[in-house]
């Protein structure tokens, strides 16, 4: 009914008119949804998901067992998870939260990346030491390739021409060229490798070492090393320091480096490389994410079972979140 003939009809009932009024307006209110941030729960086998503007949690799903490496489909229609205990990736309707259908993923998918044509993930198998290629759409297998062993963070460059494997106890990255599906060069980095990033314009590489304690970073057209980052907190032993996930701001202008058992995030300058600050966030920070606006990042935090949540202008924590067991990966869902 519009709200002009509502009144037409109801002149001499005012607070009718009123009252309809304020229906139609909680209707439409109910129909708009913040954007949110789902937290995948490796002890608990559930994700949780965080309304952004109340940074509370709204949801909590069920889903396979130890739910590790987590994202969206680009149009964000639905959610691809690896369940690594389940030996699967489980494929979730987000509005929902029904488990559509499962992929073959190999033996214990740990982290995946969704390649650019939005169709093909490249799965590293921790146990099998082989990086596992599937068709979405088809729901098969496309490719196995053998890389070092213990294989866990992923990457895919820009173009979508390239994907890396990093391997943990080969302490390498692998470079696949994803038209043949076959590896081209391994290139040495620091002791147990845990995650890669492509820069936005996919001239450089760049991999954490967990137990090196180091960032390396290559350049992409000659697969050799041009520099490393390495980091120091005050007060905090340097073995504690172990650089695992990392995000990369859409302006290129700095990366953000979770420090694991140092319970802190370093704040990189992309271009120059330096250090530029240290936050302190939950226990054994791992992944994150930003909102859509960049202007909060998320982190998560095992030990502690929490999200750290991070003013990204002020450099500031503003709220801790308590979600699942052991808090994983993370990924932004815009739903507007």
């Amino acid at each position: 009914m519009k709200i002009k003939k509502l009144f037409t009809a109801a002149k001499p009932n005012v607070p009718v008119v009123m009252i309809a009024l304020m229906a139609w307006l909680c209707a439409i209110a109910a129909s708009t949804h913040a954007d949110e941030i789902w937290v995948s729960n490796e002890k608990d086998d559930t994700i949780s998901v965080i309304d952004v503007e109340t940074l509370d949690v709204v949801r909590t799903i069920d889903v396979g067992e130890r739910p590790r490496g987590i994202t969206f489909a680009q149009d964000h229609s639905v959610l691809y998870l690896c369940a690594s205990d389940s030996d699967t990736i489980q494929v979730i309707d987000p509005d929902t939260g029904k488990i559509l259908h499962e992929l073959p993923s190999g033996e214990d998918p740990e982290q995946f990346v969704l390649h650019p044509d939005n169709r093909h993930l490249y799965i590293a198998n921790e146990d099998d030491a082989i990086t596992t290629v599937v068709d979405t759409e088809t729901r098969r297998v496309v490719a196995q390739i053998d890389v070092g062993i213990e294989p866990e963070g992923m990457a895919v460059s820009p173009d979508g021409a390239i994907a890396i494997t990093t391997s943990e106890t080969t302490s390498m990255a692998h470079w696949i060229d994803t038209s043949t599906q076959k590896l081209f060069a391994n290139t040495l980095v620091d002791q147990r490798p845990r995650h890669a990033e492509f820069t936005l314009d996919g001239s450089e590489l760049w991999v954490s070492a967990e137990i090196g304690g180091t960032i390396s970073i290559f350049d992409v057209a000659t697969q050799t090393e041009k520099s490393k980052i390495s980091f120091e907190i005050d007060g905090v032993h340097a073995d504690r320091i172990q650089p695992v996930g990392f995000k990369m701001s859409s302006d290129g202008g700095r990366v953000f480096v979770a420090l694991g058992p140092s319970n802190h995030v370093a704040v990189v300058d992309q271009k120059t490389y330096e250090v530029l600050d240290y936050i302190l966030v939950g226990r054994r920070v791992w992944h994150m994410t930003f909102n859509g606006d960049e202007s909060l990042l998320f982190t998560t935090n095992g030990v502690s079972g929490d999200v750290t949540v991070i003013d990204v202008d002020a450099l500031k924590p503003i709220k801790s979140i308590k979600v699942g067991r052991f808090p994983w990966g993370a990924a932004y869902r815009p739903t507007s």
